[in-house]
């Protein structure tokens, strides 16, 4: 295998770790622990309608107005390195609410880094596969290369505060505060690269009036102060991988302050309860953000995968 096919494959997991916390200590891989309370059916889902699912992880289905969007998917059992149509790496600790075939065909997907768990090669591969030449995909600047070869219908670079509109849908991307490269000899911008290295976004996506934000991934950051004045309705923002991780991730009431910040009605959490990343427990995440939730007066959607929101 190349080096280029390998950088297109193979993966930095979570905060950039190359261990794999889902190995078990006799080299196996950690089975799903945790049950499904909840299961989406987008075959319910009004078209006049915004609804939102959260599959797992950064994986948010969402039908809005009618166009079927997907951010970060990723939907198989396991996340890291991807060699000979294997991916060696940690388990989901909590399954995907949905399967491939269960979701109906995206016109957009979008992506907020390079991180394999954000960018999951063969979950976009068999996506693609599906639906060949039928999927607008967006991704970040310098990160275009890792899926390029797949059969999108097209596919669009966005740099921070570009915009662009896809199937009726403007895309704009947001700067956030984290990190971009997929394998740590790569060039990134939070290591100073801003010309040649990788980035990540978030994104405000409109349509018919109505704003939602996909958060991507991101530390603590008034970054996201960009967005008062704004009208967005549905935030959906990380929760998880904390600890020890403050340089990368968020903590549940960074979240909710920074979506307070810029005036959101709606918070979806995301980002964990899904791959073993940090060292706070499983349910310390969802947990702190139902306790601290009473201070803001945005107003937490979803507090679980598989859970399903519509706009009112």
């Amino acid at each position: 295998m190349n080096r280029r096919r390998f950088i297109k494959t193979g993966s930095a997991i979570g905060a950039g770790s190359l261990i794999f916390p889902g190995l078990l200590s006799d080299g196996t891989l950690q089975a799903s622990a945790y049950k499904l309370n909840h299961k989406p059916n987008p075959k319910t889902w009004s078209d006049n309608d915004v609804t939102v699912a959260w599959l797992g992880h950064s994986t948010i289905l969402i039908n809005f107005y009618g166009k079927w969007i997907i951010t970060d998917p990723v939907l198989y059992e396991r996340v890291g390195v991807y060699l000979l149509g294997t991916t060696v790496g940690p388990s989901r600790l909590t399954p995907a609410a949905l399967k491939i075939t269960e979701i109906p065909k995206p016109d957009l997907v979008l992506l907020s880094h390079g991180h394999m768990d954000h960018t999951d090669y063969p979950t976009l591969k068999a996506i693609t596969e599906l639906y060949p030449d039928q999927i607008d995909v967006v991704t970040a600047y310098l990160t275009g290369d890792i899926t390029d070869e797949l059969p999108w219908r097209s596919m669009t670079v966005l740099d921070w505060n570009q915009h662009t509109k896809v199937n009726d849908v403007k895309v704009t991307a947001i700067e956030v505060a984290h990190f971009g490269w997929r394998y740590p000899w790569e060039k990134d911008r939070s290591r100073g690269y801003f010309k040649d290295g990788r980035s990540y976004n978030a994104y405000l996506i409109e349509l018919g009036g109505t704003q939602l934000l996909f958060g991507g991934d991101t530390r603590n950051t008034d970054l996201f102060n960009i967005l008062q004045g704004e009208n967005v309705e549905v935030a959906m923002m990380p929760i998880g991988a904390y600890n020890p991780w403050r340089h990368a991730h968020c903590n549940p009431e960074e979240a909710l302050q920074m979506t307070e910040n810029f005036g959101a009605k709606y918070f979806v959490p995301m980002h964990c309860q899904t791959f073993k990343q940090g060292n706070e427990a499983y349910e310390e995440p969802m947990a702190w953000l139902k306790k601290a939730a009473p201070k803001f007066e945005v107003k937490v959607a979803l507090e679980e995968i598989g859970q399903t929101f519509t706009l009112a």
